[in-house]
């Protein structure tokens, strides 16, 4: 029998034990609920969704305000609208919160791509950088057709007022 430690249970690296449940759990995929809730969320940001929602508020109040008595639903403090409002902003906050994890998700791994990126390119200026000061260095030390024919001519000169023949 082997016995696990809280280190090795909370190991991220490692796959979960199957933990058997007398209650079911359902089974959802996280990706497409994850698309699902950032569709949900990109909408609930829109100028659209404020409009939608102004209607349906203008048209739920003036029924229940000037409508017929018999089929008015929700009276004057219209308890049942409230309710509906808190229960869309129960769901809403939580969806927004999860599409805000998931663009953080997203953009901390375009944050390591950028930073991956400038170091590769920060190596490659300091590679080509050393390349253009060897070839300086390199270049400074050959010598050139001027350096060449002012050395001869200096040559030449000290021959001639050396030679005691003429």
């Amino acid at each position: 029998m082997t016995t696990t430690t809280r280190l090795e249970t909370t190991r991220l690296d490692q796959p979960r034990r199957y933990r058997r449940s007398l209650v079911p759990r359902p089974h959802y995929d996280p990706e497409s609920f994850g698309r699902l809730s950032e569709r949900i969320a990109r909408f609930l940001g829109t100028a659209r969704f404020l409009v939608y929602m102004t209607v349906f508020i203008i048209v739920w109040i003036g029924w229940n305000w000037f409508g017929p008595a018999a089929l008015r639903w929700d009276p004057y403090p219209f308890i049942f609208l409230t309710l509906m409002l808190s229960l869309q902003a129960s769901y809403a906050a939580p969806l927004i919160l999860l599409a805000q994890n998931r663009q953080d998700d997203r953009d901390r791994v375009q944050y390591e791509q950028d930073r991956a990126r400038t170091e590769r390119t920060t190596a490659d200026t300091e590679y080509l950088t050393r390349e253009i000061a060897g070839l300086r260095v390199a270049l400074s030390e050959v010598v050139t057709r001027d350096f060449l024919r002012s050395e001869l001519q200096q040559v030449i000169r000290d021959l001639e007022t050396k030679d005691p023949v003429r």
